[in-house]
């Protein structure tokens, strides 16, 4: 079966209505051996992911963030699924709705296909190479790919630079990289909602210097792609996916 963005995001609806259903109810986090939450919503999204990818997409690999730290995911491979069923867990746990659940695609290590999910602001991004799309997604409704708009990347105004960035994990590294550009406007941000403001216009550039991992950044990416924009190493070299751990380096994703 063909695997477009829309069907991603299908499942990502689905994910969101679990995930939303813990955080109404006033979901309680743990610690891994990573030192990173999770919760019973991180776990029971991404079973329900895993479920229906290997129903709509049957043989098809997926790495996952839950279950690579219980050393269950795949390997990385030339074609495969990367799966954050919560990503921003601790924006969940803080109960301000800024976290996401992504699903993405990845061939020869791009990231060709995407949905993100933001179930509590009711903002779903999906993107492929037919372009990018926003659709206004209530948790407890069904998906419909025809009620999206299309979204594109912008590029930014002579005032100068909107930049976006992580709400929890901010650091020096990443304010002397921005210090490059004229940034007239910081916008604290949490989960890949960072990659999806960038797409959508209403930013223009998002850095990370911190350590994050594929699961967490490849939805997004592969939507600001479909949207105009790009994300790359410092160096400017391309930024792939499919790398021993699965972890990433540092980061820029900017619009037109």
């Amino acid at each position: 079966m063909e695997i477009t963005a829309a069907k991603l995001a299908a499942i990502a609806a689905g994910a969101g209505t679990i995930v939303m259903r813990h955080y109404r109810a006033g979901a309680r986090g743990r610690i891994k051996e990573d030192r990173s939450p999770v919760t019973d919503a991180d776990e029971e999204a991404e079973a329900f992911i895993l479920e229906a990818l290997a129903r709509e997409f049957p043989g098809l690999p997926v790495a996952a963030e839950e279950a690579s730290a219980a050393g269950q995911s795949c390997e990385p491979c030339a074609h495969f699924f990367l799966v954050d069923p919560l990503d921003g867990t601790r924006e969940f746990l803080k109960a301000n709705g800024e976290f996401t659940v992504n699903i993405a695609e990845v061939k020869d290590g791009i990231a060709v296909a995407g949905a993100v999910y933001a179930p509590a602001k009711e903002r779903m991004f999906f993107g492929d190479a037919s372009g990018a799309f926003e659709a206004a997604q209530n948790p407890d409704a069904p998906f419909y790919a025809s009620s999206a708009r299309r979204i594109r990347a912008r590029s930014p105004s002579a005032e100068g630079w909107v930049a976006v960035g992580s709400r929890s994990h901010r650091d020096p590294e990443t304010d002397e990289f921005l210090s490059r550009f004229t940034v007239r406007q910081f916008v604290s941000a949490g989960s890949s909602l960072k990659f999806c403001l960038v797409a959508a216009g209403e930013a223009d550039i998002y850095v990370r210097a911190g350590r994050t991992m594929e699961w967490d950044t490849a939805a997004g990416h592969a939507v600001l792609n479909a949207a105009g924009g790009s994300v790359k190493r410092w160096d400017g070299t391309p930024f792939l996916y499919g790398k021993p751990g699965f972890e990433n380096t540092a980061f820029v994703a900017r619009g037109l």
